[in-house]
């Protein structure tokens, strides 16, 4: 049985748990004329939650626990003498669970002609052209033996799959009636109920840790594999960055830091002074009627997607600033560069700088203002000499934030700045960030078993680190300012 249909079939059985429970505890209470302790709803989600939350951990557990041991197991029936020289046994496994699928799909199409075949009784001969029927190419250096594998593996999964459903059902079955018979009017409903919603609660407010813990913990330990095979000096400190795929590569990062600097300069000398320009005006000079009308077209600018970004560099900004600039000064052909990646996303980074400078400015205290024109000063001059002055440190972490979004990105850099990892100071020539480097590495058919496929978890490690000081220290400056004012 699929997942999804168990996961109904429970969510079935809980509501028809919920049902009971809480009609049960109403006839109870006009049976007896005791006073029920909980609200009838309540003696029902105590049977809907008892009915349905053993039996989802259960299903939980299982479904983490079972590839590992299928995989295990069929693993062991591998013989080294068909594992590649060289090679992991790992990319044997892939091709075990690629034919495996391919088996799944042969049984499906067949039984939707209403034939009936065997898989199991099939030799690897009779099996491959049918496997290429639904889209599973096997290559002549494929062995039987995996294929064999692959008929253990869809065996065991099957298998697993079953007692899975078995176990899963019974387990709800079981536990419907058995918390049904709790009910009475003196067991506190409420407080089981309560208490679960509690607990759902605290573990809704740890998914965002966890979630950060794993990431932290998946690049941690893929980069501390990374540097068993490559050296750490020869990552952080050479200024080539040359891939092979097939051995003596060169994985320097300052070349890809260099640009990722490079293109978030530019971007925060196009963001900041408009950003700024425009919460100044929106803050101190336009009326509400202009402020309601233009605020919002301005944040309309986070909202469109970044490939959209890029396209618009790709197609527009790159062709106008070679033919107009780079071609006639001599200083490049490429309509891929620095300068176009870093306009384009200049522009889109405008929004998160004048919003939160907008709001910041609004938080300087009227009072400061109406101190400044009482000693005669201008409007202008009270801007620059008393609200900016104040509110710098907010604004400074508005800064912060928005270069923490533009270390990040990625579409833009690839169709505006180009792939090419360089040191050079020429804005009209093209070069690349670590985040395009970061999916360059890993796009294909890739083995996390090379350097040249692990340099990816330390390029992420090393722009996780970046991006979280910028972020702690804009969060710091941020709190500071709002200690100050609020």
């Amino acid at each position: 049985m699929d997942v999804s249909i168990i996961i109904l079939s429970v969510v079935v059985l809980a509501a028809i748990g919920y049902v009971l429970g809480r009609r049960q505890a109403l006839a109870l209470s006009a049976s007896s004329g005791t006073k029920l302790h909980s609200l009838p709803g309540y003696y029902g989600q105590t049977v809907a939650i008892a009915t349905a939350v053993p039996a989802f951990l259960l299903l939980f557990v299982w479904l983490l626990v079972q590839p590992g041991i299928i995989e295990g197991r069929t693993a062991g029936m591998i013989p080294d003498s068909v594992v590649p020289d060289g090679g992991a046994r790992s990319l044997v496994m892939a091709d075990v669970r690629r034919i495996a699928d391919g088996l799944d799909a042969v049984m499906a199409r067949e039984a939707e002609a209403g034939a009936d075949v065997n898989v199991e009784a099939l030799d690897f001969n009779n099996v491959r052209a049918r496997l290429a029927e639904v889209g599973v190419a096997l290559g002549s250096d494929v062995p039987s033996e995996v294929f064999e594998a692959a008929k253990s593996y869809r065996a065991s999964s099957d298998f697993g799959q079953l007692l899975m459903t078995i176990a899963v059902l019974a387990l709800a079955l079981g536990a419907l009636p058995i918390s049904y018979l709790r009910i009475n009017p003196q067991f506190r409903a409420r407080n089981t109920s309560e208490s679960f919603v509690k607990v759902m609660l605290m573990v809704s407010s740890l998914v965002a840790i966890l979630t950060t813990v794993g990431i932290v913990g998946s690049l941690v330990f893929e980069t501390w594999e990374f540097f068993k095979l490559y050296p750490a000096q020869d990552f952080f400190f050479s200024t080539v960055w040359n891939p092979q795929f097939r051995g003596g590569s060169d994985l320097g990062i300052l070349p890809l830091l260099w640009g990722t600097f490079y293109v978030s300069l530019i971007s925060l000398i196009v963001a900041v002074p408009i950003g700024l320009m425009i919460a100044v005006f929106l803050s101190e000079y336009a009326g509400p009627r202009t402020r309601s009308i233009v605020k919002p077209a301005i944040e309309v600018l986070a909202g469109i997607p970044t490939i959209v970004y890029g396209l618009f560099a790709l197609v527009t900004v790159g062709p106008f600033l070679r033919d107009w600039l780079a071609q006639p000064m001599g200083l490049g052909s490429s309509s891929s560069s620095v300068l176009t990646a870093g306009l384009v996303m200049g522009v889109m980074i405008i929004p998160f700088v004048s919003s939160l400078s907008d709001d910041i400015i609004n938080a300087v205290p009227q009072a400061l203002r109406d101190g400044s024109y009482a000693l005669g000063s201008t409007q202008s001059e009270t801007i620059k000499q008393v609200v900016l002055p104040a509110a710098l440190p907010g604004i400074v972490g508005a800064v912060l934030l928005a270069a923490s979004r533009a270390i990040g990105e990625t579409m833009i850099v690839v169709l505006g700045a180009g792939a090419s990892a360089k040191l050079d100071l020429n804005p009209f020539e093209a070069m690349t960030t670590v985040t395009v480097k970061i999916v360059s590495q890993l796009t294909g058919d890739t083995e996390f078993a090379s350097p040249e496929t692990l340099v990816a978890f330390a390029l992420g490690l090393t722009l996780f680190v970046i991006t979280l000081g910028l972020n702690v220290m804009a969060l710091y400056i941020v709190r500071k300012y709002r200690e100050q004012y609020e």
